[in-house]
């Protein structure tokens, strides 16, 4: 597993920027880049469990909200499989997402909110993520700037 740092800067207030982060149509937005037609289910509280499951028959990941701070701050625990609405426990030989984190931090100065992001990646997947993760990026300053 490796981690992968991201940031940009975006012309609009954190509210803003969390808004289209997390927000149900343009969340589907930005991150069907990643995975065709992913979308989130739960609730965005710290604590809660929310699925993150892909257009293509419903896999996807069970997750722990482990810190949430609105507007600012959120840290996600990959914690299961989601196959078929039934969830599955993640085991090594299967990418190695296992307790993987992944953070959304927003800082806002002189009108500019800045986006950091960062992802534990399995190595088999890493260039995947280089790929798609600076193209969601931008998708969400566009969004963020509409």
């Amino acid at each position: 597993m490796q981690t992968q740092n991201y940031s940009t800067s975006i012309a609009a207030s954190k509210e803003r920027v969390w808004n289209v982060l997390w927000g149900d149509e343009t969340f589907r937005d930005w991150a069907s880049i990643i995975d065709e037609g992913q979308y989130m289910v739960g609730e965005l509280a710290e604590g809660s469990k929310v699925q993150f499951l892909s257009g293509d028959g419903g896999y996807g990941v069970l997750s722990l909200i482990e810190k949430l701070v609105p507007n600012e701050y959120v840290s996600i625990r990959q914690l299961a499989d989601v196959k078929a609405g039934k969830e599955q426990p993640r085991t090594d030989g299967e990418g190695d997402w296992a307790g993987g984190r992944e953070s959304y931090s927003l800082h806002e100065a002189d009108g500019l909110t800045t986006l950091t992001v960062s992802l534990d990646v399995p190595e088999a997947h890493a260039a995947d993520f280089e790929s798609t993760m600076p193209r969601a990026l931008q998708r969400i300053k566009e969004l963020a700037e509409a």
